[in-house]
């Protein structure tokens, strides 16, 4: 009798211990998955650093009177090469959403600036990184999704707080462009 309690046992734990190495391997490649699409981002979010100086450069010299506007440009394009987490990253990534959006709007006021070739390339290579980062911060935001539903659903919440598992944050936009921008018709 005592015999086939000790095989029961055995039995059990090394079902749990393959249940323990499934759970394992599929949370290892979900994350694997969330820090390639972290990675796409932030490929993304580089390319727009690197663009930042071109541009205020290139406003600068049309447009002396905005050097506050253009040092908080700098400043947020530092913060993003400074960042050293996710969280971070993403608060850089929304100061420098921002503070472009403020810089478009200030060159509408220089028709020289507006009509400059090269403003205006900057200004469409921009645009075309900011349709990338939304696109890649949707399949990241998927991702995440995707590994957050794995680790807190029964059983595996176990198994994640054995490894040390927890959610992840997603990529969200900031409040300021959440709300619709107002239109006021002269």
């Amino acid at each position: 009798m005592m015999q086939y309690m000790i095989i029961g046992i055995v039995v059990i734990l090394i079902l749990f211990g393959i249940q323990l190495i499934i759970f394992y391997n599929i949370m290892i490649n979900k994350k694997a998955k969330v820090d390639n699409s972290w990675g796409q981002i932030n490929v993304q979010l580089k390319m727009r650093a690197d663009l930042i100086p071109n541009l205020v450069e290139m406003v600068a010299a049309y447009a002396t009177h905005e050097q506050d506007t253009l040092a908080k440009v700098i400043q947020a394009r530092n913060m993003y090469l400074g960042a050293q987490s996710a969280n971070e990253l993403i608060e850089s990534s929304d100061a420098i959403t921002s503070v472009l959006g403020k810089l478009f709007a200030i060159s509408e006021q220089y028709p020289d600036l507006k009509a400059n070739q090269g403003f205006l390339d900057l200004q469409s290579q921009l645009r075309e990184l900011e349709q990338k980062i939304a696109m890649y911060r949707q399949f990241y935001n998927d991702t995440v999704l995707i590994y957050n539903r794995y680790i807190i659903a029964f059983p595996n919440n176990i198994f994640a707080g054995i490894f040390g598992a927890s959610g992840l944050p997603f990529f969200q936009i900031d409040l300021s462009e959440r709300s619709a921008p107002k239109v006021q018709f002269r």
